[in-house]
């Protein structure tokens, strides 16, 4: 999961809309589940474009439904103001970074904050295949309105089957 330690001093005072952001889609998932969000409210800090409605994967989010709780509760102090929000508390620190790594994978987005050296925020498909018969896609859109991102790792592709790792008409903003 990524450390937010060597982001701590480049959010500086934006910690606390990052916490709130990361809270709120922790929130979200664990009290409405998969449906999909139409428009978070990000952060100025917060670079790149989010993909909306953002949209959870049921399976991941299952999975990661115990550790979501856990950092629930250990984050929820520093939300409702029970604790300071301070870029030197490891603990804190330590949850937000474990918190973005399990939004990133049930969204399927980067979730990236001025000053890191990271992919911007927007879609990422990771595709680990050790063999492909058929078709597989790593994305297809007519339009992509923010950054895009495939990752895959293909072992073998069989005659006649296809590997694409994406395909779109349009990625990033409308042309000037």
């Amino acid at each position: 999961m990524t450390d937010f330690a060597a982001l701590s001093a480049v959010i500086g005072a934006g910690l606390t809309p990052t916490l709130a952001f990361l809270y709120q889609r922790l929130e979200r998932l664990l009290n409405h589940g998969d449906t999909p969000e139409p428009a978070p409210q990000a952060p100025a800090e917060l670079t790149g474009t989010l993909v909306l409605p953002l949209q959870a994967d049921a399976s991941l989010l299952a999975a990661h439904r115990r550790d979501l709780e856990g950092l629930r509760d250990a984050l929820h102090v520093y939300y409702r103001g029970d604790a300071p929000v301070a870029p030197t508390d490891d603990s804190l620190l330590r949850s937000l970074g474990r918190l973005r790594g399990l939004l990133e994978d049930i969204y399927g987005q980067h979730l990236t904050f001025q000053g890191e050296q990271r992919p911007v925020s927007g879609s990422v498909v990771r595709q680990r295949t050790e063999r492909v018969t058929g078709e597989q896609i790593g994305m297809d859109a007519e339009e992509i309105t923010g950054d895009a991102h495939v990752d895959q790792d293909v072992g073998t592709v069989e005659r006649g089957g296809s590997n694409i790792g994406m395909r779109a008409r349009r990625i990033g903003p409308p042309p000037v």
